[in-house]
């Protein structure tokens, strides 16, 4: 059973203001709360139908009526969780750390999580104005990976003038990506859907590359395609 003050206060937490005020945040669906189940993000409350075979001391049952009213998502998965934020420092460590400038589309943002979570790149370092990682559209489409790959957002301008390895940077007119030797160890800066790279960050990229444009007839790939493709070679 659930009440509708908790209905009301989940569905609260859709907005960026009502979770940064309560430190909170929706994770929902089997996938998703069976990778979050095995992470270090404290769960506040379970509510799952019937059907979710999972033991766990924090479970409300709730009926899929009920599963549908506090649900983001079109067709409902058995389960929501409602977690508390994971607030993490940024971390040092030898391999590539990716940096989003103003990366607005939430799927784009959940798909780029998982691809550093394939490739193993541990962190994500996002402009204060990157879409946020606790957003539900990214949650779902991070299919668990925002419960391993650390995303921290900050004044990224100030950040990226203090690095002392290299910070490579995507553009149409870069060095060819395969002709470039790359430096293990290295920041890799992916830029705004529309706009690319912003000009305050454009000026502290020390190597710029580009994805060779074979079919000559697309304008660009998407972000997440782009990064994908990147990834790829700088973590081979």
């Amino acid at each position: 059973m659930i009440t509708k003050n908790q209905i009301k206060f989940i569905k609260s937490l859709s907005l960026k203001k009502n979770r940064i005020k309560e430190q909170l945040f929706i994770a929902e669906g089997e996938k998703v709360v069976s990778e979050l189940l095995k992470s270090d993000f404290e769960i506040k409350n379970i509510y799952a139908t019937k059907e979710w075979k999972v033991n766990n001391d924090n479970i409300t049952k709730i009926s899929k009526a009920e599963l549908q009213r506090i649900s983001n998502l079109k067709s409902t998965n058995k389960v929501l969780a409602v977690v508390r934020f994971s607030n993490h420092k940024i971390i040092k460590y030898d391999g590539i750390t990716l940096v989003l400038d103003e990366i607005n589309d939430p799927g784009n943002l959940g798909t780029i999580i998982r691809i550093c979570d394939w490739f193993g790149v541990k962190q994500i370092i996002c402009s204060k104005n990157t879409v946020d990682v606790f957003n539900p559209k990214v949650v779902q489409s991070a299919m668990g990976s925002a419960f391993r790959v650390q995303v921290n957002y900050i004044d990224l301008e100030n950040y990226l003038s203090k690095i002392n390895t290299p910070i490579y940077g995507t553009f149409m007119d870069g060095k060819n990506l395969k002709e470039v030797k790359l430096a293990k160890s290295a920041h890799l800066v992916m830029g705004n859907e529309a706009n690319g790279i912003s000009n305050q960050i454009n000026k502290l990229i020390t190597d710029k590359v580009a994805i060779k444009n074979i079919g000559k007839s697309a304008e660009s790939l998407n972000v997440a395609v782009a990064t994908s493709i990147l990834l790829h070679v700088f973590c081979d």
